[in-house]
């Protein structure tokens, strides 16, 4: 214990100087983890080897195609994510309710007890209205939405994985660090090969099980973002 208690300050003081400090850029590798599957990792190829072109040929040793498609198709190709989003919506709504109830109760014979039990109650205790009550009830509720979104986009992803019935799932990081903010862009879902353009494109629009975000963090974020504080007491307050 003596050891952590001196140990304290030092731990305290890099977790401080860790969040003075701009935010850090996560490391280069497979952004297959954005998928939400198992990892997978990327594909090694030896390197390849340069030949000599032939006299008198278009065709170099070592080459990887010449007529074959170059577009991306295999795990570990890149193509590129278009993503233009031009969303609105408006919607409006308003409900009202109101109820109203009323019950009366009464014993006018019981045993002939019904003046003994009075007794037990006060004078006034009439057994033809032993109970009485009365509800009333009104809820007014409306409500109004009104958004508009316009992200215009591009991003580089991988294909991180093929399905046996030929469609591959692709992920993408993007991320990019501008006086201590850090803005990050990530992308991943299925998509058919055949959607693929002949320059490795491809619109959002094609891409199925879609997770697109687009966010960031750091200074500017953090003054923008309510203190810890309120949002607990935004969590934990009934009204």
């Amino acid at each position: 214990m003596a050891q952590d208690a001196l140990a304290a300050p030092g731990m305290a003081y890099d977790a401080a100087r860790r969040g003075l400090a701009p935010p850090q850029l996560a490391p280069v590798g497979t952004p297959a983890a954005l998928t939400g599957g198992g990892q997978q990792t990327m594909p090694y190829h030896p390197e390849a080897v340069a030949y000599e072109p032939a006299p008198n040929s278009l065709w170099r040793s070592g080459s990887r195609s010449f007529f074959n498609d170059q577009r991306a198709s295999r795990i570990g190709d890149i193509l590129t994510v278009e993503i233009e989003i031009d969303d609105s919506a408006e919607l409006s709504n308003s409900s009202n309710r109101s109820r109203e109830a009323s019950t009366s109760a009464g014993v006018s014979n019981f045993f002939g007890l019904e003046e003994s039990v009075g007794q037990l109650f006060n004078g006034a205790f009439d057994p033809a209205n032993m109970v009485g009550g009365t509800a009333d009830s009104e809820h007014r509720g409306t409500g109004a939405i009104n958004r508009e979104e316009k992200i215009e986009l591009t991003v580089a992803a991988v294909i991180v994985d093929r399905l046996p019935n030929g469609n591959l799932v692709i992920a993408g990081r993007q991320e990019v660090r501008i006086n201590g903010e850090l803005r990050e862009l990530t992308v991943s879902g299925i998509i058919r090969p055949e959607d693929v353009t002949s320059d490795n494109k491809i619109n959002h629009t094609q891409i199925a099980e879609a997770r697109i975000s687009y966010g960031g963090r750091g200074s500017i974020s953090a003054v923008q973002r309510p203190n810890w504080g309120q949002r607990l007491g935004d969590a934990i307050t009934p009204w």
